[in-house]
């Protein structure tokens, strides 16, 4: 297999426990890909198809790493963070690894992305929970029909403009103040940000 003497002294300056992981990564990749290319990257052993990286691991004092670089802008790993995803964060021995077939997979599954383009796809993120409607706009919508109803009917982000908004003031009047307007906007159907709907809406 074609390696690159800068990731043989990597792996040997490594610590103890880390060669042999770094050693069985590097086999595994080169038996999933012959073609690939060996490099370092940003100070690391990086692993390259038709000269992009795809791939890349590492080493640290007490455990080791691997992950995949989709595009150059990074994958969305299974905690959904961005980046250079080390898919395996936190490697100190080979039970933090996959099996032999399943790791090769995963390389095999990366660097036909690489070719084909192909774009990561973000997981689906936690729904936010429902903002609490403050004590005091709870009460004014008690009393006034129309606006409960237009305050109802809005999506739920739109009401968490309005709740964040009145929420957030610290001073009671300045708390009831913005209650009060609420309530008129709301009576004639506005959203919290309308008056910057015609600056943002197309054409303008």
């Amino acid at each position: 297999m074609p390696i690159d003497p800068r990731v043989d002294a990597y792996i040997d300056a490594s610590a103890d426990f880390a060669r042999p992981l770094l050693l069985w990564m590097r086999e595994r990749v080169h038996a999933a890909m012959p073609t690939v290319e060996e490099s370092i990257k940003w100070a690391r052993p990086a692993f390259l198809s038709g000269g992009r990286p795809f791939a890349m691991m590492v080493a640290f004092k007490a455990h080791a790493g691997f992950g995949f670089w989709e595009h150059g802008a990074g994958a969305w790993d299974q905690n959904g963070q961005g980046g250079a995803v080390e898919q395996f964060r936190r490697i100190t021995s080979f039970a933090d690894l996959p099996d032999t077939a399943t790791f090769e997979a995963m390389v095999r599954a990366a660097a036909l992305r690489l070719v084909s383009g192909e774009q990561p796809r973000r997981p689906p993120g936690k729904p936010r929970a429902p903002l609490p409607v403050p004590a005091e706009l709870a009460a004014a919508l008690a009393e006034d029909s129309a606006a409960r109803a237009v305050f109802e009917g809005f999506p739920p982000s739109c009401r968490r403009d309005y709740c964040e908004w009145i929420g957030e003031a610290k001073r009671p009047e300045t708390r009831a103040r913005r209650v009060g307007q609420a309530i008129l906007w709301l009576r004639e159907g506005k959203r919290r940000n309308w008056q910057y709907a015609s600056v943002l809406s197309p054409g303008r």
